[in-house]
């Protein structure tokens, strides 16, 4: 058996969206891991959980220590009941939980070096330096990759050893690979490429491998090859003249490889290779770990929370560790920031759970770097830290009696920020909107932090969906059993466990326009913050416009893949949430019909046809059959499509393959043979010029070839799609489906003419019949179709995986008929705007960089520089942080105002007349009104005839208002208006006026 195919076998649709990032080599890879966790305090906790929810095959936890109070504040897996139990066997059970497909076990004993030559991967967590020389070292000798991850307070670092020649092959960033169609390869030494199209992309490629080449399909899938640009833009490839002679067609495509060389710990640890944008700021956190395990092992514990002696300990502590040395071994005689070293020292023994999230998520990215040779592995030390959090003025840092020990959950917490820090946290008051991926980890933290757990607080979740298959390998709260269960409800019972003083409410509404007598003004008056876990940009703008309305902060993330952004939006401090505008976002555009159809010319185009087509073949054919409606009122060419796509009820599966086949046959190889009858390749436009000229690609029909993956992609999907709609369940393997297509053969062209209609023709009769037909008697083969049972109609699904595999290959076969760059699931997904390629360790960052944000506006009112909006690429190891904008200043004569400021005037009792409104804005603020509106709707315009103005003047606004159709929403207390002024400039935008009700 082929090695990639042992070991626990791939649910692919459990792991969907987990596939459209890392592949379906590297995911095989995942399944095949086994991996040994040492350390399970907060940090250990989330390596494990995010493992365990991306699938590897086995997850050994180790740990020799009770479970304190402190672990608490960050260790999800354990609670009160477990205390002085052994966090590895206490955490065993609920690890397992998360995936019945991972096997999960403990080891009780020491890591010796027979244990450790059985693993993979090794991952120590919170371990003293000792140990991590000790097997750091063995790691290195034999070959075991190696990681060393710790949290102190706010202070964190990883480290990785993958070996002196680890080798990357897969993709070292996440961008997609080069891709071009071929027009020649020669048979030679060195056999010569020409590319069909302009190749001087490809001229800073160095390594190629090729795919659906006909002829020479030695090529095909063979390893990396060498690329060499020769003078007349063709290419050198080595060696084919072993190779078949080349037909036609095919593509070449960039493979992406480098070696990285990673030193062992005990030399890493004093020629340290950092990654960071702060390098003397990292060497310097580096040294402050050094200092404090040289503290941990000179006086047998941690310094205490907040103690001044203790802190200068470590600070002396620093002046006599070993000097660092630089790449050739060269001392380093850097100064040293005592006062970063003090704050870390202060601050360290807190855990924290955000920081756990943030650190366990790059740590657990590693894993996978190191598992699946894919994306660019950390080279080899990576700091961070969120010292920010701290108070800017040292008088206001926490005092050491503040921070003592009180036998509680959140002791870890209040160790960093104090216990009168921890009382504000209980207050607070937050609306969560999304219960996914993000939003999981974001009311995970919530119950470990504490917030929302006083009588004053609480926690609103709102999400209107339920629990997916695909949503169990990122989202932490859910289980099997969850799945058709709404996703806040469950959410909600979950976080609950976790922190049993939890208040949380949750709602299955939206929020949008249409719940705002549910989520209205009264309800954003209630609240401390908004924090924002949503994956459509519309949804995004409008929660973002309701916290600007109520002056409310916002934090806000999103991922993509192995990228992720995390940013907060503070009322008066910083700019306003904009975003990419929902037009933006990668969906499918309103492209010409005629051009998806016949004439396409992007990648987008071919998706959208194949989406289209999966609409036709599988849903409102069926469903019109159900309805029997079709004597009455369908048009002959719409009977005859019906006819076509569901003609006979399939008796076995190899009819179901059978019907799969015709259509591969129809779409890519028949409907252009007749596009081409109508269009010849030398057909010459009325204006002389060549008909396919571009944007307009000559076609070539494709020939059936079962060896070729997307070939063989396209029967299967389509073949059990055909069969879902019968109610049939058969599903067939790619290798079974290549036997069983040996015994078959393509339907002749007449058999063809019968079973399916080409959509070209069906076009032409429908442009030569009209749009007036009168009604007929169904057909003899309409009636036998509406005499079997009823038919189940598809609609797509985006976590479906042969729905998303049948668009694919058939956005890729159509691409290939046109010379067009292929899509790939990814790709499909997002141009169709259904999906966002998902992975449990981005989510679990991002949530726990907004948790470091959420510290800074509970403990507020801080300046702008005190906050930070965060820039996450996991593939290629950055994290930047940054200081957000300010809100932009407009000016107005001498009035200055920003986003968050707004013209409030009450409506009075007796309610003032629009006339009053006018003068009092006039008066107040030097503003003579041109016009009032209230979305798109005039209020009042100075260009209205006189005889209408003076109408209007006299009345109250909510009168006028209502003529114009507008009532109160339940709740609502501020009527929003837009205003524009005399002596204004083009790019003025005023401040909303708040009309109190």
């Amino acid at each position: 058996m082929d090695e990639q195919d042992t070991g626990p076998q791939l649910n692919e649709q459990l792991y969907s969206r987990q596939l459209y990032v890392l592949g379906l080599p590297a995911m095989k890879s995942v399944r095949k891991a086994k991996i040994l966790l040492s350390g399970l305090q907060g940090l250990g906790a989330e390596v494990a959980k995010n493992l365990v929810l991306m699938g590897v095959g086995s997850l050994t936890l180790h740990d020799p220590h009770p479970t304190q109070w402190a672990d608490l504040a960050a260790q999800f897996f354990l609670s009160e009941q477990d205390l002085q139990k052994n966090r590895a066997e206490a955490c065993q059970k609920s690890v397992a939980e998360l995936n019945s497909e991972v096997q999960v076990s403990v080891h009780e004993g020491d890591l010796t070096e027979d244990l450790l030559k059985s693993f993979q991967v090794v991952v120590l967590t919170n371990v003293g330096l000792k140990e991590q020389l000790s097997v750091g070292t063995f790691c290195h000798d034999h070959g075991i990759y190696f990681l060393v991850a710790d949290t102190r307070g706010l202070v964190g670092h990883l480290f990785c050893d993958f070996g002196e020649n680890f080798i990357t092959v897969e993709d070292p960033t996440e961008a997609e690979p080069l891709k071009a169609s071929i027009q020649h390869i020669s048979q030679g030494n060195p056999g010569i490429l020409t590319l069909q199209a302009d190749s001087h992309h490809f001229r800073e490629v160095h390594w190629v491998t090729f795919a659906d080449v006909e002829g020479m399909v030695e090529l095909n899938g063979c390893e990396p090859r060498p690329l060499h640009v020769q003078e007349d833009g063709t290419f050198e490839i080595g060696d084919t003249s072993f190779c078949s002679q080349y037909l036609r067609g095919g593509f070449v495509i960039e493979v992406r490889a480098q070696t990285v060389s990673h030193k062992p710990l005990n030399v890493a640890l004093l020629q340290p290779q950092v990654v960071a944008e702060d390098t003397q700021r990292a060497r310097c956190l580096h040294q402050a770990f050094r200092a404090l395990h040289k503290f941990q092992d000179k006086y047998g514990q941690s310094p205490q929370s907040w103690d001044p002696t203790d802190a200068e300990t470590v600070v002396d502590l620093l002046q006599t560790l070993e000097p660092l040395k630089g790449s050739q071994g060269e001392p380093l005689q850097e100064p040293w920031d005592e006062g970063l070293v003090r704050r870390v020292a202060l601050s360290s023994a807190g855990i924290l759970s955000p920081m756990a999230a943030v650190l366990g998520a790059l740590t657990s990215q590693e894993v996978l770097k190191a598992i699946t040779r894919k994306f660019k592995p950390l080279d080899q030390w990576l700091y961070f830290d969120a010292l920010d959090c701290l108070p800017e003025d040292e008088a206001a840092f926490p005092k050491p009696e503040d921070c003592t020990p009180r036998e509680c959950r959140y002791d870890g917490q209040t160790a960093v920020f104090g216990a009168g820090f921890q009382e504000k946290l209980r207050d607070q008051r937050y609306l969560l909107v999304g219960a996914g991926a993000i939003g999981c980890e974001l009311l995970k933290g919530f119950a470990l932090m504490g917030l929302g757990t006083g009588d004053c607080g609480g926690v609103t979740v709102a999400d209107p969906d339920n629990v997916e298959l695909s949503n169990l390998s990122r989202q932490f709260l859910f289980r099997s059993q969850h799945i058709s269960r709404p996703k806040a409800e469950v959410a909600a019972e979950a976080a609950h466990r976790l922190n049993p003083h939890l208040k949380v409410t949750p709602y299955t509404h939206p929020l949008n326009s249409s719940t705002e007598h549910i989520f209205g003004d009264c309800f954003f008056s209630g609240l401390d913050g908004v924090a924002a876990a949503l994956d459509s940009f519309e949804a995004r703008h409008y929660v973002a416009a309701r916290c600007t309305h109520n002056l409310k902060p916002l934090l806000e993330a999103g991922t993509l893949g192995t990228l992720g952004s995390a940013s907060v939006f503070v009322p008066h401090v910083t700019k306003q949430y904009t975003g990419p505008s929902s037009d933006t976002h990668a969906e499918a555009g309103p492209y010409p019909v005629c051009t998806v159809k016949h004439f396409p010319s992007r990648t987008e185009h071919t998706v959208v046809w194949a989406r289209e087509l999966f609409e036709k073949l599988f849903h409102p054919a069926a469903k019109t059959i159900n309805q029997q409606q079709l004597a009455d009122t369908q048009r002959p060419q719409e009977v005859q499509a019906v006819v076509g796509e569901l003609r006979q009820q399939p008796q076995t599966w190899k009819d179901c393959v059978m019907w799969a086949l015709g259509h591969w046959h129809l779409h890519f190889h028949s409907d252009i043979q007749q596009l081409l009858k109508l269009y010849p390749p030398d057909k010459v436009s009325p204006d002389g010029m060549p008909f396919w000229s571009p944007p307009k690609e000559c076609p070539q029909p494709l020939r059936f070839d079962a060896s070729q993956d997307t070939h063989l992609l396209f029967v299967l999907a389509a073949a059990n799609l055909y069969a879902q709609v019968h109610g049939w369940s058969d599903s067939l393997n790619q290798a079974a489906l290549k036997d069983l297509l040996k015994t078959l053969l393509l339907p002749d062209p007449q058999h063809q003419a019968r079973l399916f209609t080409s959509a070209l023709e069906l076009a032409q009769a429908s442009s030569e019949l009209g749009t007036v037909q009168p009604r007929r008697k169904p057909s003899k083969a309409y009636e036998d179709c509406s005499q079997g049972p009823s038919l189940k109609p598809l609609m797509f699904d985006k976590d479906s995986n042969f729905h998303v595999d049948f668009v694919t290959a058939a956005a890729s076969l159509r691409a290939q008929n046109y010379k067009i760059q292929p899509t790939n699931q990814a790709q499909s997904k997002q141009i169709l705007g259904q999906i966002i390629p998902a992975i449990a360790t981005t989510t679990a960052a991002v949530a726990g960089l907004l948790g470091l944000e959420l510290y800074k506006l509970v403990d507020g009112p801080r300046p702008l520089h005190a906050f930070r909006n965060s820039y996450l690429h996991m593939a290629e190891n950055s994290l930047c942080r940054q200081v957000p904008f300010a809100p932009a200043i407009q000016m107005f004569q001498n009035w200055r105002w920003t986003c968050w400021d707004r013209l409030e005037v009450s409506a009075g009792q007796p309610e003032r007349t629009l006339e009053s409104l006018l003068t009092h804005l006039q008066e107040h603020h030097g503003l003579r009104v041109r016009m009032l509106l209230h979305d798109t709707a005039y209020v009042y315009s100075a260009r209205w005839p006189s005889e209408k103005r003076d109408q209007y003047l006299s009345r109250s606004l909510t009168e006028v208002m209502r003529e114009m159709g507008w009532e109160p929403k339940p709740g609502q207390r501020v009527l929003v208006l837009e205003l524009s002024c005399e002596g204004e400039e083009d790019d003025t935008t005023f401040p909303p006026l708040h009309y109190q009700l």
